[in-house]
């Protein structure tokens, strides 16, 4: 018999163990039957998270095809083969050839975040059927399943707890909480985020500790794994602003491509001028207005910036990351291991006797700047004892790693540092029974022997031990130990709260003698202390974060942990201060009704605290609209959509999830800030050569643009051949251009603000040097021209050979002008720059291949030239350089003269 369809609720976490079983239909101790497990699976389906949409490897190729101007060679190279000019054909088809297949091999991927995604569900797990418990695929589980808990177990579902044995999860992959979060089956508030839902456990967290039962309320899609999947496959991954402003300068220079040929070959023809030699000039014009190379160098100079990036521990896995970082105006920030070193250690041991720090560098305790004796310090060893006796976790100090819980992992490294190790206590003192933590009670305690006795050793949050004190110990006085009045109790309660409010978490250590093992462990107590532990933030953050204001990036930080940890590290690193605002998760409004005055306060906010992941993914909307690039950065399975969803997302590489690395653009080899600020660095400097080169190869093509259109419009002989702009835009210019990709910046670049995310690449005062460079370089190849009819009586390919090599050389000497005018004529980064060098002799000897080499010179129509013409082409290429750089000497002297 079919069952009736469950109605799934949204509020379990609201609902007490009753009402949750009774909704799900299922008794605790007997579980489904296989009838109803088989009702429900055809109901809800496999436990799997669906496949998100993948990119084909062909439509992947076919991507790279869409660009206009791979669209105008494309009809070139056509209409050249219509014409049987089947050299130009094949060149022009080995230019598309290069240009796709470097766009498709930078841009090709081939790991997938949903797959991950998929994998983080395909564990096996304990259930109760029948009665019986059963082991089953994870993919098998239906809601109303009953899960049996043990710690190192990896959940299949998200459930409801039904019974905690002093079980706790690490969910840190899914909210950011830094330490494993404590279970119970007591329902909580119908509107607690996800961090606060102490009775549910979620899909893809693990049990660090303790044991449990708990009932399945949501398989595959329905889980918050599921939701964070369905986040990540929604989201629009942004496209780089240099991709959109090359994108359009692209558009641009098609429509004048199209505008200029059509005019040139109309003209011609209407002058009754032949009507293949116009076409053939057309396509000529089409040629020389296409910059080639320009995708070729950009792809180069970015694959140069991301070799420089991963020296410094940033790993870019796609090409326009790498100039995105320079145009970064807000960085959204995780606190743990990007803020914080991610290993949680002691910082304070507050006794009776003072407070002791510890450095955790150096392995020393100190009080009042002294460096403190056990021998002397017998209060403070009691305690370090005490806390290494009630403990589960372990450390290896040779290499400052442990495994357990990292508050007690970090209490041992306490103990390894004054060599009280907690296996050679052990020894001395055998545990003889434990009481494990309870997450009600919120203590732990450890029974051990020794020859006196029986010692327990009670650890736990202050406020529940300092209930359970009677005494506190003080070697100060007389005795071991005094009374703990009121006034002493007063005291502990305000060192606890003093200490809350820096964010820290604690732990207080209390400890008696006891005759029997079964003893009641909490009563009586003797309190010998407070410790403080904190994830510290690292050295190096708060100069990386005052670089970054310096820079004029705005650094805000969003975190699943709690607002006093968040804002006592934001403060400590320099990214807050007392008048910066701070909200958490439950206070955001809904960002679909947003008026502009919540924006625009939203946007001041600098911490944001227990923030789920569509939260994270709102606020970088928030910010993109506001017209700022943002960068992400995120180590979860919650991060994953709000990194894909980032202009640049950055994922840690030492303790990011799969996920968060496969959504992201960045990942840090070393989990550090610093290096998000490096590339920065790096990022505007790749943006500002990008700008130089394709200052240099616009007016290079300019200038053949020029070239063209005017001897057909004079009625001249064409004085390039579109094989010859082909040999110019793809071998003499690429080099060059490359070459100015690795000049080095005069000043720091960090010192000025961000681009305006809509500026153009080319602004007006490059466009001006664009055309007058590129009118001056025509003119002079103009002139070649008319001096080679005119006075040396050259004809056919002689004409066409002084024309190319004058602009070729033009071109090359060219390059040295690509320095600010305030600049001397010798004393410019381009002079140098070696790789400016090498690539001019490197076009010397291309030249001077296609020149020599038969084949090649046939192809090309070029041919030997008598000796004058040869002084012609090295006195008119030279002469752009001169007029640029006495122009530029004579502004230096006016602007001298006036100051």
């Amino acid at each position: 018999m079919t069952e009736t369809p469950l109605k799934p609720l949204s509020d379990y976490h609201a609902q007490s163990v009753e009402s949750v079983l009774a909704s799900l239909d299922v008794d605790q101790s007997m579980g489904l039957s296989d009838a109803q497990a088989a009702d429900r699976l055809a109901q809800f389906g496999a436990n799997v998270l669906r496949e998100g949409r993948r990119v084909s490897l062909l439509s992947l190729l076919l991507r790279q095809l869409r660009s206009p101007i791979v669209m105008l060679l494309v009809l070139a190279s056509l209409f050249s083969l219509f014409t049987h000019e089947i050299a130009e054909f094949i060149a022009i088809i080995a230019v598309l050839i290069i240009n796709t297949s470097i766009g498709f091999f930078t841009e090709y991927q081939a790991l997938s975040s949903m797959q991950t995604l998929k994998e983080l569900s395909t564990v096996r797990c304990r259930t109760r059927r029948n009665a019986q418990i059963t082991e089953l695929d994870a993919k098998d589980l239906v809601p109303g399943d009953i899960l049996i808990l043990d710690a190192g177990d990896v959940l299949p579902a998200d459930a409801r707890v039904l019974m905690s044995a002093s079980l706790s999860c690490d969910e840190s992959a899914l909210t950011g909480e830094s330490l494993p979060v404590s279970k119970s089956s007591e329902p909580v508030l119908k509107d607690a985020v996800i961090g606060d839902r102490r009775c549910m456990v979620f899909n893809g967290c693990g049990v660090s500790r303790g044991t449990g039962e708990a009932v399945v309320t949501g398989t595959g899609m329905n889980t918050e794994l599921g939701h964070i999947a369905r986040l990540v496959d929604d989201a629009e991954a942004e496209h780089s602003p240099l991709e959109k402003q090359l994108a359009a300068l692209s558009q641009h220079l098609i429509w004048l491509t199209l505008g200029l040929t059509a005019l040139l070959a109309s003209v011609g023809i209407l002058a009754g001028q032949d009507t293949q030699m116009m076409l053939k000039s057309a396509v000529a014009l089409a040629v020389a207005a296409i910059p080639e190379g320009l995708p070729i160098v950009a792809t180069l100079a970015l694959a140069r910036g991301m070799i420089r990036m991963a020296r410094r521990n940033a790993l870019i896995e796609k090409l326009p990351s790498v100039e995105t970082l320079g145009a970064t105006t807000v960085i959204l920030t995780d606190k743990t291991g990007t803020m914080t070193e991610n290993h949680m250690r002691v910082s304070s041991i507050r006794t009776s006797q003072g407070e002791y720090i510890f450095d955790s560098e150096n392995a020393t305790i100190s009080v009042q700047g002294k460096n403190a004796g056990l021998e002397t310090d017998k209060t403070l060893k009691c305690l370090i004892r005490t806390a290494a006796l009630c403990n589960n976790a372990s450390y290896q100090p040779e290499d400052d790693t442990g495994t357990g819980d990292p508050m007690e992992v970090a209490l041992l490294e306490v103990a390894e540092a004054v060599s009280l190790s907690r296996n050679s206590l052990v020894d001395a003192c055998p545990e003889v029974h434990e009481h494990a933590f309870d997450s009600n009670l919120r203590m732990m305690a450890t029974i051990h022997s020794d020859d006196s006795g029986y010692f327990v050793a009670v650890k736990g949050a202050p406020g529940e031990v300092l209930k359970c004190v009677t005494h506190v110990m003080d070697l100060t006085v007389s005795g071991e130990k005094m009374v703990l009045d009121d006034a002493g109790r007063k005291f502990w309660f305000t060192v606890s709260e003093d200490y809350g409010r820096l964010g820290l978490r604690l732990l207080a250590v209390a400890g008696k003698r006891v005759d029997e093992e079964d003893a009641d462990p909490y009563g009586d107590l003797t309190l010998y202390g407070i410790v403080a532990l904190s994830d510290p933030p690292r050295r190096d953050v708060a100069g990386a974060i005052s670089d970054a204001k310096s820079a004029g990036i705005r650094i805000v930080m969003a975190t699943g942990d709690h607002l006093t940890t968040a804002r006592f590290v934001a403060d400590s690193v320099g990214l807050s201060d007392a008048d910066s605002l701070s909200m958490r998760g439950s206070e955001l409004p809904r960002f679909d009704s947003l008026s502009q005055a919540q924006s625009s306060e939203l946007r001041r906010v600098d911490v944001f605290s227990r923030v789920d992941p569509e939260q994270k993914l709102r606020l970088i909307e928030l910010y993109q609209k506001s017209g700022d690039v943002v960068a992400m950065t995120g180590d979860g399975v919650n991060d994953a959509p709000a990194l894909k969803k980032a202009d640049i997302g950055i994922a840690m590489g030492i303790r990011g999830t799969q996920v968060a690395k496969e959504a992201s653009d960045m990942i840090l080899k070393d989990d550090a800030f610093p290096s998000i600020v490096h590339a920065i660095r790096e990022g505007r400097i790749i943006y500002s050569n990008i700008r130089r080169f394709t200052v240099y190869l616009l007016s290079c093509n300019l200038s053949e643009i020029l070239i063209v259109a005017v001897a057909v419009l004079l009625g001249l002989p064409l004085p390039l051949l579109p094989l010859q702009i082909l040999f110019l835009n793809l071998v003499t210019d690429v080099f060059p251009a490359f070459a100015l990709g690795t000049i080095a910046p005069k000043q720091d670049v960090l010192s000025r603000s961000p681009r305006p995310k809509g500026r153009s690449i080319l602004g007006r005062q490059d466009w001006l040097t664009i055309s007058i460079s590129g009118i001056i370089l025509a003119l002079t190849t103009l002139t070649a021209l008319l001096v080679s009819i005119h006075w040396l009586e050259l004809e056919g390919d002689s004409i066409t050979t002084v024309c190319f090599l004058t602009l070729a050389l033009s071109q090359l000497w060219h390059l040295f002008s690509m320095h600010n005018w305030r600049d001397g004529w010798f004393d410019t980064a381009v002079m140098k720059n070696n790789y400016v060098w090498l690539a001019v002799l490197l076009c010397l000897l291309l030249l001077a291949l296609a020149m020599l080499q038969p084949q090649l010179s046939a192809v090309l129509h070029l041919v030997e030239l008598p000796p004058v013409a040869w002084l012609l082409i090295v006195a008119l290429s030279i002469q752009p350089w001169l007029i640029r750089e006495f122009t530029a000497t004579a502004k230096r002297l006016i602007r001298h003269s006036v100051q």
